[in-house]
């Protein structure tokens, strides 16, 4: 384990990697300093730096928490079934997010309310 993990009290308990086309996604389960776990999701794409002229990481990190993953694993679940087959599930009432800030504001502000 890298001590700098060690000082952050982040363990690594798991580690799955993913290959698809240029990208790589890696799933982690670590631990806190209370034993508590929680999964990181981290997505990266090799890209060119033209300036340095050198490949480089772009890497984007989700953390996800025990107490989100039945409802994260239903919005998955919800949303790959509907690109698959096209079907709404049943549950299903939500607009989406609006594309300018302010609006998209109010709608999270109105998410957070209606959770």
């Amino acid at each position: 384990m890298e001590e700098n993990e060690m000082q952050n009290g982040k363990e690594d308990v798991f580690s799955k990697a993913v290959r698809a086309g240029k990208r790589t996604y890696f799933f982690d389960v670590k631990t806190t300093k209370n034993d508590e776990q929680y999964l990181t999701i981290t997505e990266s794409k090799r890209r060119f730096d033209n300036d340095q002229n050198r490949f480089f990481y772009e890497k984007h990190k989700i953390f996800l928490y025990k107490e989100d993953f039945q409802k994260i694993s239903k919005a998955l679940n919800d949303a790959i079934n509907f690109i698959e087959t096209g079907e709404y599930p049943e549950d299903y009432n939500e607009e989406p997010a609006p594309a300018n800030e302010d609006g998209l504001e109010r709608w999270f502000d109105n998410l957070e309310n209606n959770l």
